[in-house]
Order: structure tokens, then C-alpha cells, then sequence
């Protein structure tokens, strides 16, 4: 169904604002030149402009008109998003904690530093990691599903750089990825530094569509298709074990390299086989300690076939040299006596608790995501506008994501994410309690 011509000329206009086009101070036309340019009523007018000044993006001057305002820090857009002002609480970044995890870190340096081997952490590190640490992270991915060598795992700094020496090393640019519609921004940015072509995907309640897959794959070279399998973000499905297999039956026939994002799979409890356990020979599995962890332990890992291991060591190479031998060395401490394993524990047990206070605080809005995610996808109705929302939570010191940086396809619908892991239970709860009634009326209205 066509969008009204007035929320066209509301977008319209966004971009220009966003992107420049219309600096800063512009004086718009009035609400009758408009009119008369778009051949729409002149209420139709007013009302875009009323719009543009609830999206924060123009202000009214009483006798002057209609002015561009200066937006230096753009509202709800993800990863793009400056850092948020100190007395806003930030439901747009993920940033999960738990009490006594700088007594750990306090105890991980002391214990370094009387170590035999410190001075080895100030020398040049293997451009893939240390033997020593690659085998601790090998045997951490046993309890993830995945049994694999050291020798096809590479430390990278963070899930992030994974996914940028994975792009490096496997793809030109002008290549064909296959990504959900709604995908984590991160790879939206890699893939337009590099100069890949997506291909959005339709997802289901499940997973994305594999019919539409295949069909992309048929008329299309695809040269890779990067997924979330357990846990998506932002949608948070969990897709079932008979899609996984058919998904790697279609990355076999056409021959495209699956990319699988485990970020957040630590959050789900039991789920099926990872890609990589079942198709080693043709899938790059990208996971962290980041989020299970700590944000600042920028420790990532990746899962390569041997054939791809020498061009993402290169990758590494030409891109941070190595990773940090004295995070990396904390991190492996931590995975080898079993402190990640605990962390993670109690961070499944956190995003289900915070989940509960969202499904409470949020009761009868259409939610979409994963009982022990901590996030959750908030779809509006489709005379909504999520700038509109986001914009009105910003000016009560709340920051949220819209659907922007995570929409791959054409249209962008009108949903906010809500990050429930950067604030204190407490907060959470009455912070979700104004984003209900703030939602309430108006977008649900």
C-alpha cells in the first residue's frame, strides 16, 4: 500500500535534513509556496511541516516561518548515534554489567602480573593469536556446539573485527551478500566501506524466508550470506534446525559462503547446531566475549576453513597487527576456570529478568523478541512515525533506536529497538513505563 503523499514529503524532507542537503538554518517555504510547489493542500502543508517539528527536525518561528534546526546529535539511530547525554538513559546500546565484574578484573591483572610469562605479553603476538590461547578458545566453542581444531581459530579484537577481516578476506567489492531485511547495523556499515551490494531477505517469525533465498541465489551471483541462526538482532527468533539445514543445503548448491554472527547466542539456552558444526567446510562463525562478558574486553574469535585461514590472518595483519596479548591473556584465564562460563549464566538469568519487566511494563503493546534477549523489537502502527516517537522519548531524556540502521531494504518500517541492558533493573522499570505512555499516545493512539 502507497505511503499518504504527506508522510512522502515528511520523508523526503528528513533526508535532506539528515544528510545536508538542507543545512542548518535553512528557511523552508512557506506553508502556501509548498502547497502550490507539491500541488497539495495547504493544510496538507501544515501538517508535514507539524511533522518535521515533532521529529525535532524544524522549529517555528511566530511571524518568520519555518526553519531547518541543528541536529548535532541525530535521535535514535543506532550505531551512527553519538554517545548519549549523561542524564538521558540509553535504551539504544547494550551495555550489560553485573555487580563484582571490576573485583574480577582487579583479581585477572594481579594474577597476570605475577605471572612467569609478562614480559612475553609486551612483544609482537602470532597475527592469529597464540597457540596457548587459541586452544582455550577452542575448548570454550565445545560448550557452544562447535568442535574444531585450534588451528581453524583466529583472535580478533572483538566480534566486530571479526566480521571486518571476514568481509576482507572473502569478498570484492561489488559482491552479493544476502542479509535479513532487519540486520545488525555493524555489517551495514562494513558493507558500505566495502563497497558490497546487499540483497535484503524477508524474514518470518522463524527466520529469514529461504524460499526468497533460494530464489535471490538462482538469479544472482551471491557470493556470501551473512545470518544471526541463535538469537537475531534485532527480531530475536532462534531459527529451528530444519531451516538451518535447509539454508546450508542452499549455500551448497549455489555455493555463496555463510558468515554466521553468534554474538548473542550465549543467550539462549539448548538451541540447535550451529552452522559451522554442521557445514565447517563452507561456513565463518564470528562470535565474542563482548557481550557476554564485558564491552570494553574487545576479545573476539573466529571460525575459519582451513582454506580461508591464511587470507584472514593477512586480514589481521593489515589491520591491527595482533590482537592485545594482555586482554586476550585475561580473556583465556577467564574461559579456562570457567568465569565466562559463570558470567554467561547469570547474564541469561539478567535478560530474562529484564524481559519480565518489559513484557510488565509494556503489557498489550505487540512486542517481538526472545525471553532472555536483552532487547526487544517494538513494531508501530503504519500511520506511526517512529522519528516522531523517538523524538518526543529524547526530549524526556530516553534514547532509543528506530528501524533505520537496521533496515537493509527499501522501505524502513516503523518500529523502535529497546536496549534493556544498559541500565539498572530499576530504572529499566520506570523508564519503560514512560516509553508505554509516551508510545500510547502517540503512535498508538
Amino acid at each position: 500500500m502507497a505511503a499518504p503523499r504527506y508522510k512522502t514529503l515528511v520523508d523526503a524532507f528528513a533526508a535532506d535534513i539528515r544528510t545536508g542537503r538542507l543545512a542548518a538554518g535553512v528557511r523552508l517555504p512557506t506553508h502556501r509556496a509548498l502547497a502550490a510547489r507539491e500541488g497539495i493542500a495547504v493544510v496538507t502543508a501544515t501538517r508535514v511541516y507539524a511533522e518535521l517539528e515533532a521529529m525535532g527536525l524544524v522549529s517555528r518561528e511566530q511571524g518568520r516561518g519555518t526553519f531547518v534546526r541543528d541536529i548535532a546529535v541525530p535521535a535514535g539511530h543506532g550505531i551512527d548515534q553519538q554517545a548519549v547525554a549523561t542524564d538521558a538513559v540509553d535504551l539504544n546500546f547494550n551495555c550489560p554489567s553485573l555487580p563484582g565484574q571490576a573485583d574480577l578484573l582487579r583479581r585477572a591483572l594481579r594474577e597476570v602480573a605475577t605471572s612467569g610469562d609478562l614480559e612475553s605479553l609486551l612483544r609482537y603476538q602470532p597475527h592469529r593469536g597464540r597457540p596457548q590461547d587459541r586452544a582455550s578458545v577452542a575448548r570454550h566453542l565445545v560448550r557452544r556446539g562447535i568442535t574444531v581444531d585450534a588451528d581453524r581459530i583466529l583472535i580478533t579484537n572483538g566480534a566486530q573485527h571479526g566480521l571486518a577481516v571476514t568481509v576482507m578476506a572473502a569478498l570484492d567489492a561489488g559482491d552479493v551478500v544476502a542479509v535479513d531485511a532487519l540486520t545488525y547495523p555493524g555489517f551495514k556499515v562494513l558493507a558500505h566501506a566495502l563497497r558490497l551490494d546487499l540483497e535484503p531477505i524477508p524474514t518470518t517469525a522463524d527466520g529469514p524466508d529461504l524460499d526468497a533465498l533460494e530464489r535471490l541465489c538462482a538469479t544472482r551471483p551471491v557470493r556470501a550470506i551473512y545470518t544471526m541462526p541463535t538469537l537475531h538482532n534485532p527480531l530475536g527468533w532462534v531459527m529451528p534446525a530444519v531451516d538451518r539445514i535447509r539454508l546450508i543445503e542452499i549455500a551448497r548448491r549455489y555455493g555463496p559462503l555463510l558468515i554466521e554472527d553468534a554474538s548473542y547466542a550465549y543467550l539462549v539456552e539448548n538451541p540447535p547446531p550451529p552452522l559451522a558444526a554442521t557445514a565447517p567446510d563452507i561456513t565463518v562463525h564470528v562470535s565474542g566475549l563482548s557481550k557476554s562478558v564485558a564491552t570494553g574486553l574487545r576479545v573476539g574469535f573466529v571460525v575459519a576453513p582451513p582454506s580461508m585461514v591464511p587470507s584472514l590472518e593477512r586480514a589481521i595483519r593489515a589491520t591491527t597487527w595482533n590482537t592485545p596479548a594482555l586482554t586476550t591473556a585475561i580473556a583465556c584465564r577467564w574461559l579456562d576456570d570457567g568465569t565466562v562460563d559463570r558470567l554467561e549464566a547469570r547474564k541469561r538469568d539478567d535478560a530474562e529478568a529484564r524481559q519480565a519487566i518489559a513484557g510488565q511494563e509494556l503489557a498489550g503493546l505487540p512486542l517481538i523478541g526472545h525471553p532472555s534477549s536483552y532487547f526487544t523489537w517494538l513494531p508501530l502502527p503504519d500511520d506511526a512515525r517512529a522519528d516522531r516517537l523517538t523524538a518526543t522519548l529524547a526530549r524526556r531524556h530516553i534514547s532509543v533506536a528506530t528501524a533505520e540502521p537496521f533496515t537493509t531494504s527499501a522501505r524502513t518500517p516503523q518500529a523502535i529497538r529497546l536496549a534493556l541492558g544498559s541500565t539498572d533493573p530499576d530504572s529499566l522499570r520506570s523508564t519503560l513505563r514512560t516509553v508505554r505512555r509516551v508510545a500510547v499516545e502517540d503512535a498508538f493512539a
